[in-house]
């Protein structure tokens, strides 16, 4: 069951960070809806999120970083996925996440951000996106496709020289 923080913007101020913390527990799995695929984060109070970079940073891979909550959220939806079982509790989950913040070795079907969060909050490696992929060859042909279209997108964007003033 997840529950929709989408709105907490909406009606926090934004300069007061802790004002996330009476809403979101320490800890908390957060997620955000992207355009073909879920991110994943650690919330670990204060509006300040830890999550694994990835390819956020074009095709550089990103490192284990804190950021804000509305860096990560990036416009997209974002929900507190309720993960049956952890076996950690929240100040420990967000303690493993910051053990591991500037870490290097993202990789996308072994080390992602999903990934981390599992080993976060249960001490394994694990990626529910990843293992959907496997499982569906079709699915895996047009997520990849998708994501890719996404980058190119972004490296166009990001190319294209500013308009000069006539």
């Amino acid at each position: 069951m997840s529950q929709n923080i989408e709105c907490i913007a909406q009606w926090i101020d934004s300069r007061d960070s802790a004002a996330f913390d009476t809403v979101l527990p320490v800890g908390a799995h957060l997620v955000a809806e992207r355009d073909g695929y879920e991110h994943h984060g650690i919330y670990v109070g204060n509006g300040q999120v830890i999550h694994y970079a990835g390819f956020a940073h074009r095709q550089r891979r990103g490192p284990v970083e804190c950021i804000s909550i509305g860096c990560f959220a990036c416009g997209c939806a974002v929900t507190i996925q309720r993960d049956a079982s952890p076996c950690y509790d929240g100040e420990e989950v967000a303690r493993r996440a910051g053990s591991r913040l500037g870490e290097r070795d993202y990789r996308l079907l072994t080390n992602n951000c999903e990934h981390f969060c599992s080993w976060c909050l249960f001490g394994e490696c694990r990626s529910a996106q990843v293992e959907a992929c496997m499982k569906s060859p079709a699915r895996a042909a047009r997520t990849l496709l998708k994501l890719m279209l996404l980058a190119l997108f972004a490296e166009c964007r990001t190319a294209q020289p500013p308009a000069q003033a006539v």
